[in-house]
């Protein structure tokens, strides 16, 4: 019988034996369930139990059989250099602050954030659901073949299908009724099958010297074989160990399997896991982190010791025959057989129990933190003790329902898998805190470094593809599903998200390599500040200014008016959950800074001077156009829709078409003067009111006109409009319009739309010679363009009926007629209409007092001509150099 249990569970990849949550606490019942447990009941007592289990039974002679005593040895040493690096993360991670009730899933969770520990959370459970199965189908088994079988020592049981699923059935109703009175009952129980079980490995240790050597019988292994086979128990015989040393690999007798250096290694290294069990404990011991570290390392130490002692007596007595044909053979050489029969019996037993508990701790973990929403409300129901009874009933339904498959060959590999999975992600959890350095990470347990972790996620990987590749890439894509399905599903969690800690620890050590000295025009890229007045009028511009960004730095600017003197806090904290609320509500790709400032002048000062860090600063400010239009609203919730699906962020009304501006005409062209005397290109934006980028960009359908089948226009007037003498085109201005053109027309949206170039003539100019100027810079620059001479003759000769010679070129002087007739000029030329005009923006004038009749020039230039930018750019930023 010791052997058909043996062989039980050699023909399936053993999963890894886990004494599991005993209890855990919740909020309301903390006083009610008292932690109790010290280090040598809490962790010591249930981490050897998990990992010496059948394993130390019915293993050993198999390893060794097949690899002899050297290899043996080089397989421990390397499994337990790889168990240990995970222990090393363990007792990291769970001496950084409070640990409550979860174990491994708790520490995942709470270090790499809901997703990740949910979907190990998930595979968890399952693994302790099958695992708990299989050990009761194991003991069923084993029973049988001892008392159900005709040819059987004692046959008193019924055998059969039904009757396994029966006995089975009683031996869980048993596991559920320990589980569902409490952990207390478990705890003493588990205290009871450790003392049977440490007796029965105390037998096998002083047998080895005290019982003489004798001729075993093997079992019966075919049908054929019509005599006894016997081999010998030598006693401690130098020969017989030098006969053991070596490697001897043979068909293993229970699969008709070809046994190799990596399969004996696989089913070795099922016996040396179960480090997880004193983590499990976390909820019911005094001390976790000081429990945890000490009492995993000194049961990783006994068990270390106690396989290579028994390794090397077994290689010193047993015939190399006896170890390969008779796995049970510890029983055989016992002064007591019935001891290592009860040793088998208790430890499978607590296996499955603390298997069915445990998935029932995880299950009520990951209900309590609401990952799944009302799934698992029902998981979340505790007794007046704090036991939860509703998350025990439905794992031990689950058991129940898997116990009716019978056998589990399929599914006990892939539970060996998902333990393994699951020590990688605490290796994982362990390593991403590290690698962040986040000042609030540092454990008491300082003997690891990213090295252990990384060698222990490279362990646990390994492992898993030597037992199964199959599963372990199916284990990975069940894994990375529950990911994206928890990603998408469960609410946001405040437990902080280790990703973020990444990031920030990246993105600040690329920021200090980002030397500005070093910038270069080759690799010049817009970096926009955006002010923004309120964004309910204005998400047309924001949008825009998204797709003509190239992926440089954004930022939305927002300046309220006041000082902080004379108020309690700054007013500007509770209004960044609006700003990010709109990001996300525009799916733009942008940062949010707001200051309080006692002027709009001086705020957006502070915002050009502070925005940015290092490398990454704004180098253009877009302002909306200064006009007398009214707002109008584009953050209304449509009445035909759901308003809960919509959900726009919360903003101020719009200002009414009485109410005053924060700034006046004078102000506002001040900040236009600011910009370009900081050395920063500037854009103002008129009319992006109108601007509904998905009708524009909805493809290439027209809009107020007709585009064709080739997209809508991007028109581009480099010439300075309001210099009625200006011939040339070719400088740093215009170079930029030119520039931010492109950029836009690069961009995945504006990829189907043509630039439009219109080229400004005079008579006496070669028209034909003037475009083919304009032709070789365009090809120089590698920009793709539409050429469109504009003859311009009356539109200045007008200008010089009106100044005379003597006022020629004075912007100031311009007079309003002129003006117009630009305007007209530039809409006359503008069919179909674009979607876009890029104008330039003159700089403006030394004379503040000219500040209004500045504003009222660029106002009568870009009279009703549809979304508009009037760019004034003072940096070089094309080249014609590789």
């Amino acid at each position: 019988h010791l052997q058909r249990l043996g062989g039980a569970l050699q023909r399936r990849p053993a999963p890894l034996l886990h004494y599991r949550l005993i209890g855990t606490k919740d909020p309301d019942n903390a006083g009610k369930n008292p932690r109790k447990l010290g280090v040598v009941f809490g962790v010591i007592i249930p981490t050897l139990l998990s990992m010496f289990s059948v394993v130390v039974f019915l293993r050993i002679g198999f390893v060794v059989g097949q690899a002899g005593l050297y290899q043996s040895i080089a397989m421990f040493l390397v499994a337990y250099f790889i168990i240990t690096m995970t222990v090393l993360s363990v007792c990291a991670i769970s001496t950084n602050g409070a640990l409550d009730a979860g174990g491994a899933y708790y520490m995942i969770s709470r270090a790499l954030g809901p997703e990740f520990g949910g979907s190990i959370g998930i595979m968890f459970f399952f693994a302790n659901v099958c695992g708990s199965a299989l050990y009761i189908l194991g003991l069923v088994e084993a029973i049988i073949s001892a008392f159900g079988i005709p040819e059987g020592p004692h046959q008193v049981m019924p055998s059969g299908y039904w009757w396994s699923v029966l006995y089975g059935t009683v031996l869980l109703f048993l596991c559920l009724i320990v589980c569902l009175v409490g952990a207390h009952i478990y705890a003493k129980a588990t205290f009871i099958i450790f003392i049977v079980v440490m007796t029965a490995l105390a037998s096998i240790f002083i047998s080895f010297f005290i019982v003489e050597p004798k001729v075993v019988m093997l079992p019966d292994t075919s049908v054929n074989i019509t005599s006894p086979v016997t081999t010998n128990y030598t006693g401690l015989r130098l020969h017989t160990m030098e006969r053991n040393l070596w490697p001897d690999y043979t068909v293993d007798y229970t699969t008709g399997t070809m046994m190799n250096f990596a399969t004996v290694f696989a089913v070795m290294f099922n016996g040396c896991t179960g480090i997880m069990a004193g983590s499990n404990m976390s909820g019911d011991l005094k001390n976790p982190s000081y429990s945890i570290p000490r009492g995993t390392l000194a049961a990783v130490l006994i068990t270390f010791i106690t396989y290579n002692l028994l390794s090397l007596l077994a290689a010193w007595s047993c015939d190399r025959r006896l170890l390969q044909k008779d796995y049970s053979f510890l029983g055989d050489i016992n002064i007591w057989q019935p001891l290592v029969t009860m040793g088998i019996y208790s430890s499978t037993m607590s296996a499955a129990m603390s298997n069915l508990i445990g998935a029932s701790r995880i299950l009520y973990a990951l209900a309590k933190d609401n990952l799944f929403g009302g799934v698992l409300a029902l998981a979340r129901k505790t007794s007046l003790s704090g036991n939860p009874w509703a998350s025990v009933l439905i794992s031990w339904l689950l058991v129940q329902v898997v116990l009716f498959s019978g056998k589990l060959n399929t599914i006990a590999g892939i539970v060996t898998i998902f333990f393994l999975l699951v020590y990688a992600a605490v290796d994982l959890a362990c390593l991403a805190l590290e690698w962040a350095s986040a000042p609030n990470f540092r454990p008491s347990f300082r003997c690891f470094t990213w090295h252990t972790c990384v060698l222990g996620i490279l362990g646990c990987l390994v492992m898993m593809f030597l037992i199964s590749a199959i599963y372990a890439f199916a284990s990975i894509a069940f894994m990375l599903l529950l990911l994206m399905l928890i990603h998408y599903l469960c609410p946001t969690s405040d437990w902080g998200y280790i990703s973020q800690a990444l990031i920030f620890h990246q993105v600040r050590k690329y920021l200090l390599m980002l030397d500005v000295r070093k910038d270069h025009v080759k690799f010049w890229r817009p970096q926009v500040l955006l002010m923004v007045a309120n964004p309910r009028s204005c998400t047309g511009l924001i949008t825009f200014i998204n797709d003509m960004k190239k992926s440089g730095l954004y930022v939305l600017g927002h300046v309220q008016l006041g000082l902080l003197d004379g108020l309690p806090f700054d007013p500007l904290q509770s209004h960044y959950d609006s700003w990010l609320s709109l990001v996300d509500h525009l799916n733009i790709k942008a940062f949010v800074n707001l200051t309080l400032a006692d002027s709009v002048r001086h705020g957006v000062q502070n915002l050009l001077f502070i925005t940015g860090f290092g490398g990454m600063r704004p180098n253009t400010l877009v302002l909306g156009f200064y006009d007398s239009c009214t707002p109008q609203d584009h953050l209304q919730v449509s009445p035909t829709k759901d308003p809960q699906e919509q959900h726009p962020p919360f903003f101020p009304n719009l200002r009414g078409v009485e109410d005053t501006k924060d700034l006046q005409e004078e102000e506002y062209v001040s900040v236009i003067a600011d910009t370009v005397k900081m050395g920063k290109n500037v854009a103002l934006a008129r009319y992006f009111s109108h601007f509904h980028r998905d009708e524009i960009l909805g493809s290439g359908q027209r809009v107020g006109g007709h585009y064709g089948r080739s997209g809508p226009f991007v028109d581009v007037w480099p010439l300075n409009l309001l210099r009625p003498d200006s011939r040339g085109y070719v400088d740093t201005c215009s170079l930029f319009l030119l520039q931010l053109a492109c950029v836009l027309h690069e961009s995945r949206a504006w990829s189907q739309t043509r630039l439009r170039l219109f080229l400004c003539v005079e008579a006496g100019w070669s028209l034909q010679e003037e475009e083919a100027k304009l032709q070789v810079m365009l090809k120089e620059l590698r920009i793709s363009a539409h050429v469109q001479t504009v003859a311009w003759d009356q539109v200045v000769a007008l200008h010089w009926q009106r100044r005379g010679e003597r006022e020629a070129g004075n912007r100031e002087q311009l007079t309003d007629e002129y003006i117009c007739a630009v305007n007209s000029l530039i809409r006359k030329h503008g069919a179909p209409p674009p979607a876009v005009r890029f104008l330039y923006l003159p700089r403006p004038p030394a004379d503040t007092s000219r500040y209004q009749a500045y504003l009222h020039q660029l106002d009568l230039l870009t009279q009703d001509l549809g979304p508009t930018l009037l760019i004034h750019g003072v940096t070089p930023v094309v080249t014609t150099d590789l």
